[in-house]
């Protein structure tokens, strides 16, 4: 696709074969409260119409004043939301176990140790939320726009079970407190409704189905009461206070399922010293809910936990509050701060009002306690049916947000599908089934570990985010909450994961595990459109590193004992040269791969208002793709061929990494063919023909070629003079990988160590000898290739020995000699036709008339010339009679004619055409030419 005025394509193309090169051508273009409301509108709103992706993208700023719907200020919106859900169960149903087990120190240790990473987590949260709007989903939301589709998939899918677990959690709380006021385990002996495992699973069952109708029915009028149900809670909470300061002691029955002790009492003491010194250290009994498992430390720390995980609701209301980036940090930490009084101070007034007996043998001793036990009966279902609602309304509302991302691809279609007036059916039933699935778990305990280790694993997540972004310095990351740093993040990141496995390694590792497959899946499997459309964190973090080490990687520093091929690849149009790219991307050896193009016009005479060599570039990167190559793109815009390849071997690459080798294909008449389109091709596609429009086209039968001889023969000397190891390459459109791995036919690759042009006896122990063995070595360390039997074919002529006393022992030995040195397997194999049938020294003088080394100026003679071809194709019929099995044959590259020449035009035909006659219908034919050594025989 070259323009010749200007650079709009025609269907010229100057690749002079069906192989790569010469260069030019183109492409054309081808949880809680409000939450529940916030998530359910946000996700279901029509687009804005500034983003096609549904969300304002990390770095991006917006003004949610102007938004519609936007009237929550910092109590409404995010205080209480927060404080709601870190109360949860915990405060009226499981503060006395942790006090009765780990004793009051323990526990102000645990709740300092909770709430240090719950701040550093908040401090993420809040530098993520006020770098940009969090529009709904939360954590979700904030991970997949940050870290990327894999990671924020994975976190996500993470979340979405934490909230399951969470709602499976407050819904055992919530049955706890129905049993202890109207069940057998009341105190008074006798009970209106029974007790035991299964009918516990079917209260359980019918509180979470009364939740689904909630849900469907009425969720967003429950969410309009989230400071209604906190003064509840805080009502109930006082009245606790109230009691244990003023309440006398006296006797608490222990719960008929109890059968771990001999006793049905204990004693409550009120407010005495003596309690609260034997309540000070740690006491560890067992636990009379999860069949007298021992609990320990771990134990204690994730029932603690569990109840203060609800950081993230205020994130989650960004889309509802007036000012979010004001309204999010200041409500959030003033929730911290408020319930972390309450536990602090509820737990000295516990230690020192309750003996550890009771605390340990009856975890609602909070009830018969109170001076008015109703209130407490109220707190635990207000909080606990609360959190559970927001659990599983957060649940399914994430659900939704993985599903209209099409994170897992049509897999959760039918989430999508079953929605009704902006409310996720589907999804909330399949929250509810999961709900039930942990409900079968039976111990709220157990459940609060797994609770706990989920959310964790969140708030890791929400950390590593925060951290990657600081440590890549990205210049849009400017976050108006000052309090944030790599230093909190690290902390709050190193404190989840050392208190993930303190809780339970066994969950945590099975958490990491499971984070990681779904990591994996995601990137194999999850639309690629998603990463560029977020941004990832991953390609910020590869930009930093490979920045750093490639200012580390030294030139001067390069040794032959490392060297490695770093190939420039220059193709016309990529339709006709698949299977030489294929081979390239193998012969690079873990080394620099760049396909470069020249697009012929002008930039003053292009009509588009931008470089098209930009538009371009998208189309080239999916032809990397669709090949499952490992190679970088490069684009230039010349006014001819030979200037573009210029600018491409000087400005490829970056740094110490840079091309050293550069492949063109053969200049030659043979019809190119189309692997994209022929029936037969490994390659075919039709990814890169659309709309009438034909991306990468080529020169078809016919058509004028742009690029003439002597400017390709220019080319070659310049590429040698710019110091660039050389290849031609030609018949590639031959060459069939799948053939050969599956026909024994084909058994060799051959190198060829004779400069045809200029003969001699040492010419197999030269560079470019040696570098064409060790391009020939790699292709043979490769799969497919390595079942192939390396050729070494000795052409020796007794005629070109100048000096005897040099070659003393035969060439043959010490051909095998120098293939040991360099550790190369091959075979040697001499040509006798070369002495008889080959007047080397008759031809040798006429052959170096159309090499760089001529000393003549003289005119060449037709005779000459004749002969010389002549000669050439004797020579291509020897290699031809051994080529029957052959894959690929590597030769050597006579230097082109000097440009200072007489009849420099006449010789470089001349030159070319000689070219042709010695590769005329062999197999792969690659002409080598290596400028500097690139083996090394020593340590």
């Amino acid at each position: 696709m070259i323009a010749q005025n200007n650079v709009r394509s025609t269907n010229n193309d100057p690749v002079e074969s069906s192989e790569s090169y010469p260069i030019t051508g183109g492409s054309n273009g081808a949880g809680t409260s409000r939450l529940f409301r916030q998530f359910g509108s946000l996700f279901s709103s029509p687009t804005p119409p500034t983003d096609p992706a549904g969300y304002v993208e990390f770095g991006s700023i917006s003004d949610p004043a102007a938004s519609s719907g936007r009237t929550l200020g910092t109590f409404a919106g995010v205080f209480c939301p927060v404080a709601l859900s870190m109360f949860s169960a915990l405060v009226f149903i499981r503060v006395g176990f942790i006090v009765g087990n780990a004793g009051l120190y323990v526990t102000l240790l645990q709740f300092i140790i909770a709430y240090v990473i719950l701040l550093f987590t908040v401090s993420s949260v809040c530098a993520i939320s006020t770098n940009g709007a969090v529009e709904g989903g939360g954590v979700y939301f904030m991970i997949s726009r940050t870290l990327g589709p894999e990671f924020g998939g994975s976190i996500g899918t993470l979340f979405f079970l934490a909230n399951v677990v969470g709602c499976g959690l407050a819904i055992s709380g919530c049955a706890e407190g129905i049993i202890q006021n109207f069940g057998p385990s009341d105190g008074t002996g006798s009970g209106t409704i029974p007790d035991g495992r299964w009918w516990r699973f079917l209260y359980c069952s019918s509180l979470n189905t009364l939740m689904l109708i909630v849900v469907l029915i009425g969720a967003e009028m429950f969410a309009k009461t989230s400071m209604l149900i906190l003064g509840v809670v805080v009502i109930c909470l006082l009245s606790t206070y109230i009691s244990f300061l003023t309440q006398g002691p006296m006797e608490v029955s222990i719960p008929h399922e109890n059968n771990l002790v001999n006793f049905t009492s204990a004693a409550y003491t009120g407010l005495q010293a003596d309690t609260l010194l034997s309540n000070l250290h740690a006491n560890y009994s067992k636990d009379y809910t999860s069949n007298g498992n021992q609990v320990n430390f771990a134990v204690v720390f994730g029932v603690l936990f569990s109840g203060v995980t609800g950081i993230m609701a205020g994130a989650n209301m960004s889309g509802e509050l007036k000012n979010p980036s004001k309204s999010i940090p200041a409500g959030t930490l003033s929730a911290v701060l408020f319930t972390f009084l309450c536990y602090m101070a509820l737990s000295v007034l516990i230690a020192a009002t309750t003996t550890s007996t009771l605390l340990q043998n009856n975890f609602l001793f909070l009830g018969p306690v109170n001076l008015w036990p109703t209130f407490v009966t109220i707190g635990i279902l207000t909080a606990t049916f609360s959190t559970g609602l927001s659990n599983l309304i957060g649940a399914s509302r994430v659900m939704e947000a993985l599903a209209k991302d099409r994170v897992f691809g049509p897999l959760m279609s039918f989430v999508v599908k079953g929605t009704y007036k902006n409310n996720p059916i589907a999804a909330v039933i399949a929250s509810w089934v999961l709900v039930e699935t942990i409900l079968l778990i039976g111990s709220l305990n157990t459940i609060a570990q797994i609770n706990s280790v989920l959310f964790m694993l969140s708030y890791l997540a929400t950390n590593l985010a925060c951290l990657g972004i600081e440590i890549t310095g990205a210049p849009n990351f400017r976050p108006t909450y000052k309090y944030f740093s790599w230093h909190t993040a690290f902390i709050g990141l190193l404190g989840t994961a050392i208190m993930m496995f303190v809780i339970n390694s066994i969950y945590a590792l099975s958490s990491i595990i499971l984070c990681l497959l779904l990591v994996i899946a995601l990137h194999l499997f999850s639309p690629a459109s998603q990463g560029a459309q977020w941004g990832s964190i991953s390609q910020a973090l590869m930009f930093h590193q490979v920045r750093k080490y490639l200012l580390m990687l030294d030139s001067r520093k390069d040794h032959v004992k490392f060297w490695r091929p770093q190939m420039l690849l220059l193709v016309s149009s990529p339709r006709t040269c698949c299977p030489l790219i294929h081979f390239v991307n193998d012969m690079k050896k873990g080394g620099l791969y760049v396909i470069g193009h020249v697009k012929v016009g002008e930039f003053a005479d292009n009509d588009s208002s931008t470089d098209p060599t930009i538009e371009e570039y998208t189309q080239w990167l999916s032809l990397v793709d669709h090949m499952k190559v490992k190679a970088f793109v490069e684009l230039t815009l010349s006014r001819s061929v030979r200037e573009g390849i210029q600018h491409l071997i000087r400005i490829a690459g970056m740094g110490a990494m840079k091309p050293n080798t550069t492949i063109l294909g053969f200049y030659d008449e043979e019809q190119s063919k189309d692997f994209f389109e022929h029936e037969d091709s490994p390659y075919k596609t039709n990814e890169f023909d659309g709309n009438g429009i034909q991306l990468f086209p080529y020169r078809k039968s016919g058509e004028s070629k742009l690029l003439g001889v002597v400017d390709y023969v220019r080319v070659i000397d310049d590429v040698l003079r710019m110091r660039k190891n050389l290849c031609l390459c030609r018949h590639f459109h031959r060459l069939d990988k799948q053939m050969i791995a599956r026909n024994n036919h084909i058994r060799y690759i051959d190198v060829w160590p004779v400069n045809i042009f200029e003969p001699k006896n040492e010419d197999p122990f030269d560079v470019v000898s040696q570098f064409m063995m060790q391009l020939a070595c790699i292709i043979n360390m490769l799969p497919v290739w390595k079942k192939l039997e390396l050729r070494v074919f000795l052409c020796e002529s007794e005629t070109l020995s100048e000096n005897s006393a040099a070659f003393e022992r035969p060439a043959e030995h010490r051909l095998d000699q120098r293939l040991k040195l360099l550790r190369i397997s091959a075979s040697i194999h001499k040509i006798p036709e070369w002495n008889k049938d080959i007047d080397f020294a008759k031809h040798r003088t006429i052959l170096k008339q159309f090499t760089g080394n001529s000393d003549s100026n003289q005119m060449m003679a037709e005779e000459n010339i004749n002969r010389s071809k002549l000669y050439m194709q004797r020579i291509n019929q020897i290699i031809r009679d051994r080529s029957n099995a052959t894959a690929v044959t590597f030769m050597y590259l006579p230097t082109p004619p000097a440009t200072l020449s007489v009849d420099y035009k006449e010789k470089c035909h001349h030159y070319l055409d000689l070219l042709t006659e010695l590769t005329f219908d062999l197999p792969p034919t690659i002409l080598v030419h290596g400028i500097d050594a690139v083996t090394s025989t020593t340590l």
